[in-house]
Protein backbone atom coordinates (compact mmCIF):
# COMPACT_ATOMS: atom_id res chain seq x y z
CA UNK A 1 0.00 0.00 0.00
CA UNK A 2 0.99 3.59 -0.57
CA UNK A 3 2.77 4.86 2.59
CA UNK A 4 1.40 7.82 4.49
CA UNK A 5 4.38 9.06 6.53
CA UNK A 6 6.68 11.26 4.43
CA UNK A 7 10.28 12.24 5.18
CA UNK A 8 10.46 15.49 7.08
CA UNK A 9 12.95 16.72 4.47
CA UNK A 10 12.70 15.25 0.94
CA UNK A 11 16.05 16.72 -0.17
CA UNK A 12 18.44 13.83 -0.77
CA UNK A 13 20.47 15.41 -3.57
CA UNK A 14 24.19 14.63 -3.66
CA UNK A 15 25.10 18.23 -4.38
CA UNK A 16 24.14 20.78 -3.44
CA UNK A 17 23.01 18.73 -0.48
CA UNK A 18 20.32 19.60 2.02
CA UNK A 19 20.83 22.47 4.44
CA UNK A 20 21.53 21.90 8.13
CA UNK A 21 18.50 21.02 10.26
CA UNK A 22 16.57 24.14 11.17
CA UNK A 23 18.15 26.29 8.47
CA UNK A 24 16.37 29.41 7.27
CA UNK A 25 17.50 32.36 5.22
CA UNK A 26 16.60 34.61 8.14
CA UNK A 27 19.38 32.97 10.16
CA UNK A 28 22.07 34.37 7.87
CA UNK A 29 24.10 37.44 8.71
CA UNK A 30 23.47 39.87 5.83
CA UNK A 31 25.64 42.72 7.05
CA UNK A 32 28.34 41.81 4.54
CA UNK A 33 26.01 42.08 1.52
CA UNK A 34 26.84 44.88 -0.91
CA UNK A 35 30.22 45.18 0.78
CA UNK A 36 33.54 44.62 -1.00
CA UNK A 37 35.24 41.32 -0.31
CA UNK A 38 38.42 43.44 -0.01
CA UNK A 39 36.95 45.68 2.69
CA UNK A 40 38.14 45.08 6.25
CA UNK A 41 34.74 43.61 7.12
CA UNK A 42 34.61 41.40 4.01
CA UNK A 43 38.10 40.05 4.64
CA UNK A 44 37.25 39.45 8.30
CA UNK A 45 34.22 37.33 7.35
CA UNK A 46 36.26 35.30 4.85
CA UNK A 47 38.98 34.75 7.44
CA UNK A 48 36.32 33.77 9.98
CA UNK A 49 35.06 31.12 7.57
CA UNK A 50 38.58 29.80 7.03
CA UNK A 51 39.22 29.67 10.79
CA UNK A 52 35.96 27.80 11.40
CA UNK A 53 36.77 25.36 8.59
CA UNK A 54 40.18 24.65 10.12
CA UNK A 55 38.61 24.11 13.55
CA UNK A 56 35.76 21.86 12.42
CA UNK A 57 37.88 19.70 10.10
CA UNK A 58 40.82 19.64 12.53
CA UNK A 59 43.24 20.77 9.83
CA UNK A 60 46.85 20.98 11.07
CA UNK A 61 47.97 24.48 12.01
CA UNK A 62 50.85 24.45 9.53
CA UNK A 63 48.54 23.75 6.56
CA UNK A 64 47.27 26.63 4.39
CA UNK A 65 43.53 27.04 3.67
CA UNK A 66 41.97 29.12 0.87
CA UNK A 67 38.60 29.79 -0.73
CA UNK A 68 38.68 29.16 -4.48
CA UNK A 69 36.29 29.93 -7.36
CA UNK A 70 34.71 27.15 -9.39
CA UNK A 71 33.88 24.69 -6.61
CA UNK A 72 36.01 21.60 -5.95
CA UNK A 73 36.74 21.31 -9.68
CA UNK A 74 38.68 24.55 -9.79
CA UNK A 75 40.53 23.76 -6.56
CA UNK A 76 41.64 20.41 -7.99
CA UNK A 77 42.66 21.95 -11.31
CA UNK A 78 44.65 24.70 -9.60
CA UNK A 79 46.50 22.08 -7.56
CA UNK A 80 47.18 19.82 -10.54
CA UNK A 81 48.28 22.59 -12.91
CA UNK A 82 50.50 24.16 -10.26
CA UNK A 83 52.05 21.09 -8.63
CA UNK A 84 52.29 18.28 -11.18
CA UNK A 85 55.21 17.76 -13.52
CA UNK A 86 58.52 17.25 -11.70
CA UNK A 87 57.78 13.63 -10.67
CA UNK A 88 55.94 10.69 -12.24
CA UNK A 89 52.25 10.59 -11.32
CA UNK A 90 50.07 7.69 -10.19
CA UNK A 91 46.36 8.32 -10.84
CA UNK A 92 43.78 6.29 -8.90
CA UNK A 93 40.52 6.19 -10.83
CA UNK A 94 37.39 4.47 -9.55
CA UNK A 95 34.62 6.96 -10.29
CA UNK A 96 33.49 9.60 -12.76
CA UNK A 97 35.55 12.40 -11.25
CA UNK A 98 38.69 10.31 -10.98
CA UNK A 99 38.44 9.80 -14.73
CA UNK A 100 38.26 13.56 -15.20
CA UNK A 101 41.52 14.05 -13.31
CA UNK A 102 43.12 11.33 -15.43
CA UNK A 103 41.95 13.07 -18.59
CA UNK A 104 43.21 16.46 -17.49
CA UNK A 105 46.57 15.11 -16.38
CA UNK A 106 47.26 13.03 -19.48
CA UNK A 107 45.31 14.74 -22.26
CA UNK A 108 45.53 18.39 -21.19
CA UNK A 109 48.76 18.65 -19.19
CA UNK A 110 50.22 15.83 -21.30
CA UNK A 111 52.18 14.32 -18.45
CA UNK A 112 54.66 11.88 -19.94
CA UNK A 113 55.34 9.77 -16.86
CA UNK A 114 51.90 8.80 -15.64
CA UNK A 115 50.33 5.52 -14.56
CA UNK A 116 46.59 4.94 -14.19
CA UNK A 117 45.18 2.42 -11.73
CA UNK A 118 41.49 1.88 -12.47
CA UNK A 119 38.63 -0.07 -10.94
CA UNK A 120 35.05 -0.65 -12.13
CA UNK A 121 32.10 0.92 -10.27
CA UNK A 122 31.88 -0.63 -6.81
CA UNK A 123 35.57 -1.41 -6.35
CA UNK A 124 38.90 0.25 -5.54
CA UNK A 125 42.15 -0.07 -7.48
CA UNK A 126 45.12 -1.85 -5.89
CA UNK A 127 46.30 0.83 -3.46
CA UNK A 128 49.51 -1.06 -2.72
CA UNK A 129 50.67 -0.57 -6.31
CA UNK A 130 51.37 3.16 -5.92
CA UNK A 131 54.97 4.29 -5.79
CA UNK A 132 55.83 6.60 -2.84
CA UNK A 133 58.37 8.38 -5.06
CA UNK A 134 55.54 9.40 -7.40
CA UNK A 135 52.89 12.07 -6.99
CA UNK A 136 49.42 10.61 -6.37
CA UNK A 137 46.10 12.01 -7.63
CA UNK A 138 42.84 10.50 -6.37
CA UNK A 139 39.32 11.01 -5.15
CA UNK A 140 38.89 9.89 -1.54
CA UNK A 141 35.20 9.14 -1.72
CA UNK A 142 33.29 8.33 -4.88
CA UNK A 143 30.14 10.42 -5.07
CA UNK A 144 29.06 8.38 -8.09
CA UNK A 145 29.58 4.78 -6.88
CA UNK A 146 29.58 4.98 -3.09
CA UNK A 147 33.09 3.55 -2.69
CA UNK A 148 35.40 5.17 -0.16
CA UNK A 149 39.11 4.75 0.51
CA UNK A 150 39.04 3.13 3.99
CA UNK A 151 42.14 4.73 5.50
CA UNK A 152 45.49 6.32 4.72
CA UNK A 153 47.70 3.49 5.93
CA UNK A 154 48.77 2.64 2.37
CA UNK A 155 50.27 6.12 1.86
CA UNK A 156 53.89 6.23 2.94
CA UNK A 157 54.80 8.73 5.66
CA UNK A 158 58.24 8.94 4.05
CA UNK A 159 56.89 9.55 0.55
CA UNK A 160 58.87 11.77 -1.79
CA UNK A 161 55.86 12.59 -3.96
CA UNK A 162 52.83 14.71 -3.17
CA UNK A 163 49.27 13.46 -2.61
CA UNK A 164 46.62 15.54 -4.38
CA UNK A 165 43.13 14.58 -3.25
CA UNK A 166 39.58 15.40 -4.28
CA UNK A 167 37.87 14.97 -0.90
CA UNK A 168 34.68 16.92 -1.52
CA UNK A 169 32.18 14.19 -0.61
CA UNK A 170 34.27 12.84 2.28
CA UNK A 171 35.05 15.82 4.49
CA UNK A 172 32.71 16.67 7.38
CA UNK A 173 31.42 13.09 7.32
CA UNK A 174 34.28 10.63 7.84
CA UNK A 175 37.79 10.41 9.31
CA UNK A 176 40.46 11.89 7.04
CA UNK A 177 44.27 11.48 7.26
CA UNK A 178 45.51 15.04 6.92
CA UNK A 179 49.07 13.96 7.70
CA UNK A 180 49.09 11.92 4.49
CA UNK A 181 47.72 14.76 2.32
CA UNK A 182 49.47 17.60 0.49
CA UNK A 183 46.74 19.26 -1.59
CA UNK A 184 43.09 18.70 -0.69
CA UNK A 185 40.16 20.09 -2.68
CA UNK A 186 36.54 20.25 -1.58
CA UNK A 187 33.40 22.39 -1.78
CA UNK A 188 30.73 23.69 0.57
CA UNK A 189 27.93 22.05 -1.38
CA UNK A 190 28.61 18.53 -0.11
CA UNK A 191 29.08 17.90 3.61
CA UNK A 192 27.86 21.35 4.65
CA UNK A 193 24.84 21.68 2.38
CA UNK A 194 26.35 24.95 1.16
CA UNK A 195 25.78 26.82 -2.05
CA UNK A 196 27.64 25.90 -5.24
CA UNK A 197 30.40 27.76 -7.14
CA UNK A 198 32.89 28.01 -4.27
CA UNK A 199 35.62 25.53 -3.44
CA UNK A 200 38.42 25.27 -0.93
CA UNK A 201 42.03 24.20 -1.27
CA UNK A 202 44.24 23.05 1.60
CA UNK A 203 48.02 22.83 1.06
CA UNK A 204 50.62 21.17 3.24
CA UNK A 205 54.08 22.66 3.82
CA UNK A 206 55.44 20.08 1.37
CA UNK A 207 53.09 21.40 -1.33
CA UNK A 208 54.24 24.96 -0.63
CA UNK A 209 57.85 23.81 -0.95
CA UNK A 210 56.96 22.40 -4.39
CA UNK A 211 55.38 25.70 -5.42
CA UNK A 212 58.47 27.62 -4.34
CA UNK A 213 60.89 25.33 -6.16
CA UNK A 214 59.09 24.33 -9.37
CA UNK A 215 57.77 26.33 -12.33
CA UNK A 216 55.39 24.34 -14.58
CA UNK A 217 56.26 24.31 -18.30
CA UNK A 218 52.71 25.06 -19.50
CA UNK A 219 50.88 28.40 -19.70
CA UNK A 220 49.09 29.02 -16.40
CA UNK A 221 45.57 30.52 -16.46
CA UNK A 222 45.27 33.35 -13.97
CA UNK A 223 42.63 31.57 -11.91
CA UNK A 224 45.02 28.63 -11.41
CA UNK A 225 48.04 30.68 -10.33
CA UNK A 226 49.19 29.93 -6.81
CA UNK A 227 52.57 31.60 -7.30
CA UNK A 228 53.87 35.00 -8.35
CA UNK A 229 57.36 35.30 -9.77
CA UNK A 230 57.97 31.71 -8.76
CA UNK A 231 56.90 32.07 -5.11
CA UNK A 232 53.83 30.96 -3.17
CA UNK A 233 51.10 33.62 -2.96
CA UNK A 234 50.31 33.42 0.74
CA UNK A 235 47.69 36.19 0.52
CA UNK A 236 45.31 33.82 -1.31
CA UNK A 237 45.43 31.62 1.80
CA UNK A 238 44.92 34.56 4.13
CA UNK A 239 41.48 35.69 3.02
CA UNK A 240 42.49 37.58 -0.15
CA UNK A 241 40.62 35.46 -2.67
CA UNK A 242 41.66 35.11 -6.32
CA UNK A 243 38.43 36.68 -7.52
CA UNK A 244 35.16 37.97 -6.06
CA UNK A 245 33.33 35.45 -3.88
CA UNK A 246 29.67 35.70 -2.99
CA UNK A 247 29.56 37.04 0.55
CA UNK A 248 26.03 35.68 0.86
CA UNK A 249 27.44 32.20 0.19
CA UNK A 250 30.23 32.95 2.66
CA UNK A 251 27.64 33.77 5.32
CA UNK A 252 25.67 30.63 4.50
CA UNK A 253 28.82 28.55 4.95
CA UNK A 254 29.63 30.28 8.23
CA UNK A 255 26.12 29.43 9.43
CA UNK A 256 26.69 25.76 8.56
CA UNK A 257 30.09 25.68 10.29
CA UNK A 258 28.66 27.26 13.45
CA UNK A 259 26.00 24.53 13.45
CA UNK A 260 28.78 21.93 13.13
CA UNK A 261 30.46 23.33 16.21
CA UNK A 262 27.18 23.61 18.13
CA UNK A 263 26.43 19.88 17.83
CA UNK A 264 29.90 18.75 18.91
CA UNK A 265 32.22 19.25 15.95
CA UNK A 266 33.75 16.65 13.68
CA UNK A 267 33.07 13.60 15.84
CA UNK A 268 29.35 14.46 15.95
CA UNK A 269 29.24 15.01 12.19
CA UNK A 270 30.88 11.64 11.55
CA UNK A 271 28.47 9.94 13.94
CA UNK A 272 25.46 11.42 12.13
CA UNK A 273 26.71 10.22 8.76
CA UNK A 274 27.54 6.76 10.14
CA UNK A 275 24.02 6.50 11.51
CA UNK A 276 22.64 7.24 8.05
CA UNK A 277 24.78 4.52 6.48
CA UNK A 278 23.73 2.09 9.20
CA UNK A 279 20.05 2.82 8.56
CA UNK A 280 20.43 2.09 4.84
CA UNK A 281 22.48 -1.05 5.51
CA UNK A 282 19.81 -2.33 7.89
CA UNK A 283 17.12 -1.74 5.28
CA UNK A 284 19.10 -3.28 2.43
CA UNK A 285 19.80 -6.35 4.56
CA UNK A 286 16.07 -7.19 4.69
CA UNK A 287 15.20 -6.04 1.17
CA UNK A 288 16.18 -8.76 -1.31
CA UNK A 289 15.91 -6.81 -4.55
CA UNK A 290 18.30 -3.94 -3.77
CA UNK A 291 21.96 -3.68 -2.81
CA UNK A 292 24.92 -1.29 -2.60
CA UNK A 293 27.13 -0.68 -5.63
CA UNK A 294 29.97 -0.85 -3.10
CA UNK A 295 29.67 -4.54 -2.34
CA UNK A 296 32.48 -4.58 0.26
CA UNK A 297 31.19 -3.00 3.52
CA UNK A 298 34.74 -1.92 4.42
CA UNK A 299 34.81 0.31 1.32
CA UNK A 300 31.29 1.66 1.67
CA UNK A 301 30.75 5.43 1.77
CA UNK A 302 28.60 6.94 4.50
CA UNK A 303 27.68 9.91 2.28
CA UNK A 304 27.15 8.60 -1.25
CA UNK A 305 24.60 5.85 -0.69
CA UNK A 306 24.43 4.30 -4.17
CA UNK A 307 21.98 1.43 -4.60
CA UNK A 308 21.25 -0.81 -7.58
CA UNK A 309 18.37 -3.15 -8.38
CA UNK A 310 19.58 -6.75 -8.38
CA UNK A 311 17.02 -8.08 -10.84
CA UNK A 312 17.84 -5.48 -13.52
CA UNK A 313 21.32 -4.07 -12.77
CA UNK A 314 22.13 -2.65 -16.20
CA UNK A 315 18.85 -0.94 -16.96
CA UNK A 316 18.47 2.79 -16.30
CA UNK A 317 14.71 2.74 -16.86
CA UNK A 318 13.88 1.29 -13.45
CA UNK A 319 15.82 3.83 -11.30
CA UNK A 320 14.62 6.64 -13.57
CA UNK A 321 10.97 5.61 -13.12
CA UNK A 322 11.34 5.25 -9.36
CA UNK A 323 13.11 8.62 -9.07
CA UNK A 324 10.36 10.31 -11.08
CA UNK A 325 7.62 8.76 -8.92
CA UNK A 326 9.34 9.72 -5.66
CA UNK A 327 9.72 13.27 -6.94
CA UNK A 328 6.07 13.43 -8.03
CA UNK A 329 4.97 12.31 -4.56
CA UNK A 330 7.18 14.95 -2.96
CA UNK A 331 8.99 12.41 -0.77
CA UNK A 332 12.48 12.47 -2.34
CA UNK A 333 14.12 14.83 -4.80
CA UNK A 334 17.15 14.22 -7.03
CA UNK A 335 17.77 10.57 -6.15
CA UNK A 336 18.86 9.27 -9.55
CA UNK A 337 22.42 7.94 -9.72
CA UNK A 338 25.05 9.75 -11.76
CA UNK A 339 24.31 9.17 -15.43
CA UNK A 340 27.96 8.27 -16.18
CA UNK A 341 28.03 5.64 -13.47
CA UNK A 342 26.14 2.37 -13.13
CA UNK A 343 22.30 2.47 -13.08
CA UNK A 344 21.34 3.27 -9.51
CA UNK A 345 19.48 5.29 -6.95
CA UNK A 346 21.69 7.69 -5.00
CA UNK A 347 20.79 9.03 -1.56
CA UNK A 348 22.98 11.55 0.23
CA UNK A 349 23.85 10.43 3.75
CA UNK A 350 25.99 13.32 4.96
CA UNK A 351 25.60 14.91 8.40
CA UNK A 352 22.95 17.46 7.39
CA UNK A 353 20.55 14.58 6.58
CA UNK A 354 18.37 13.35 9.43
CA UNK A 355 18.35 9.57 9.84
CA UNK A 356 14.61 9.75 10.51
CA UNK A 357 14.06 11.18 7.01
CA UNK A 358 15.95 8.28 5.45
CA UNK A 359 13.97 5.73 7.44
CA UNK A 360 10.72 7.35 6.38
CA UNK A 361 11.84 7.13 2.75
CA UNK A 362 12.44 3.36 2.64
CA UNK A 363 8.73 2.33 2.51
CA UNK A 364 8.26 4.82 -0.33
CA UNK A 365 11.09 3.26 -2.33
CA UNK A 366 9.52 -0.17 -1.77
CA UNK A 367 6.14 1.13 -2.89
CA UNK A 368 7.61 2.88 -5.92
CA UNK A 369 9.55 -0.26 -6.91
CA UNK A 370 6.41 -2.41 -6.81
CA UNK A 371 4.37 0.27 -8.57
CA UNK A 372 6.67 0.81 -11.56
CA UNK A 373 7.50 -2.89 -11.90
Amino acid sequence: MRPTLKPENPRFSSGPTCKRPGWSVEALNTTSLSRSHRSPYGVERIRHLITLTREVLEIPDEYHVAIMPGSCTHAMEAAMWSLLGPRPVDFLSFDVFGKLWVHDGIQELKLKEARVFEAPPGDLPDLSAVDPSHDIVLTWNSTTTGVCVPNGGWISSDRAGLVICDATSALFAMPFPWDKMDAVAFSWQKGLGGEAAHGMLVLSPRAVDRLNSYIPPWPMPRLFRLTQEGKFIKDIFDGMTINTPSLLCVEDCIDALLWCKSIGGLSALIARSKANLQAVEDWVRVTPWIDFLAHDPALRSSTALCLYFKDDPKNWELPKAITALLDKEGVAYDTLGHIRSAPSLRLWGGPTVETSSLKALFPWIEWAYKTVR
